[in-house]
């Protein structure tokens, strides 16, 4: 008999809000995280835009880091602390009395370090050849180091390490360890994802994959969504916390309860790198699986997070897939993609937009897909794809998907309690 399992903490770094406070502010103000990039010279790039996290200073956290911390930290890294750091506090646990092996942290990101790579790199080969890196080159990089800082941190002994499947990450880190706390392995796990990939390697290699949108022109629309001039996505950073527990060790402690977990679904498209199936298998498979995994109807879902990334081909696959999956209830849902807000956060995108679901189910409120302007004839829109303006709606049951590059689908389903 498994065990359930619920949200009770949830922490939020983004481009449109630095908490959970101002991220809620800015989805249903419909508000655009898209700006200049300021991080490095864009004279040479495609594209000269992003969802940057904005006013993000290290000195505004004394209570997590110091001098002598940071320098161990790559940007990502960063957002990780923070944002783990306010879903713990926003959770009640109180870790000194929780036997430390019961509750781990499973944090994921899709590139990791990526930051760092190249900074310590360009400055070797620009250099006279000797090999010269920071000690902390490879524990800044790697991709698991973000969940082991925020162990350390917090002394948190039971099952540690990071989910990698690009953009499906941080939906895949929740689905283990909404597994192991039903299982009984473990009572609670600090779970999310973090990415800070807007710097020289990160845009530019997405812009030789033909990835991002290049509308420098229009860049606070440039996300766009289900929109017939959509141009491809418009990257974003930051991260996204939540605490997951078991429901009984919540109710013991009469923990407030965002959400329960109802399933978790995963699949592969087995098609292409980087486009996905053109007939949303991967998709329809994915919605499947978590809703026999939660074991509900389809005519109990109010709202989907869709993966919706602004891109020509990946839109119009998943709103077929929706179509399929759900019949004719896909007309009697709500629809949105945030990512016309924040950008895409790749790895941490799961994160930041299961945590939309959960704002959604808590204000009876569909945030918008914004910037919608001109109809796509390959998108159907009977489907209520909440455009340009929020939506009230009591939401007692929401699907968040995200799928990556390599064809990896995960989606999670909550239920508001």
């Amino acid at each position: 008999m498994y065990k359930r399992v619920v949200i009770t903490g949830i922490g939020a770094l983004t481009p449109i809000g630095n908490t959970v406070k101002e991220y809620s502010a800015g989805l249903f103000a419909g508000k655009s995280g898209a700006a200049p990039i300021t991080y490095f010279d864009t004279t040479h790039f495609k594209t000269k835009f992003a969802c940057e996290v904005k006013g993000f200073d290290v000195a505004n956290y004394p209570n997590i880091f110091d001098r002598k911390e940071v320098k161990k930290h790559d940007l990502y890294s960063l957002f990780a602390m923070v944002a783990s750091e306010e879903a713990i506090i926003d959770s009640g646990l109180d870790l000194q009395s929780i036997d430390p092996t019961s509750i781990g942290v499973i944090w994921a990101s899709g590139i990791g370090g990526i930051r760092t790579f190249f900074d310590e790199v360009k400055g070797y080969t620009t250099g006279n050849g000797v090999p010269r890196f920071s000690p902390f080159f490879v524990p800044k990089m790697i991709s698991d180091i973000a969940s082991g800082h925020i162990s350390i941190r917090h002394g948190l002994r039971g099952p540690n390490y990071c989910t990698v499947s690009a953009c499906a990450s941080s939906n895949n880190a929740i689905i283990d360890a909404f597994n192991l706390i039903r299982m009984g392995k473990v009572d609670a796990m600090v779970v999310g994802g973090s990415e800070s990939a807007i710097n020289e390697a990160g845009v530019g290699g997405f812009n030789a994959a033909q990835a991002l949108s290049t509308r420098n022109d229009d860049w606070q629309t440039a996300s766009r969504p289900f929109d017939r001039d959509r141009d491809g996505f418009v990257i974003g950073e930051g991260a996204g916390g939540l605490i997951l527990e078991e429901y009984e060790h919540a109710k013991a402690r009469n923990a407030k309860v965002y959400a329960e977990i109802l399933g978790g679904g995963m699949s592969g498209d087995a098609y292409h790198l980087t486009a996905p199936h053109p007939e949303g298998l991967g998709a329809i498979a994915v919605m499947q699986a978590t809703l026999k995994d939660a074991g509900i109807s389809v005519e109990e879902v109010d709202y989907i997070n869709v993966h919706g990334t602004s891109t020509p081909l990946g839109d119009v696959a998943e709103l077929n897939a929706v179509k399929k999956v759900f019949g004719d209830h896909a007309k009697k849902l709500n629809i949105s993609s945030t990512k016309s807000m924040t950008g895409h956060l790749l790895g941490a995108a799961g994160a930041i937009e299961t945590i939309a679901c959960i704002l959604a189910m808590s204000e009876n409120v569909i945030p918008p897909t914004i910037n919608f302007h001109e109809p796509d004839q390959q998108i159907d829109y009977s489907l209520n794809l909440t455009l340009n303006q929020p939506q009230e709606r009591k939401v007692k049951v929401a699907l968040n998907n995200v799928f990556g590059f390599g064809g990896h689908n995960a989606s999670v389903l909550l239920k508001k309690l």
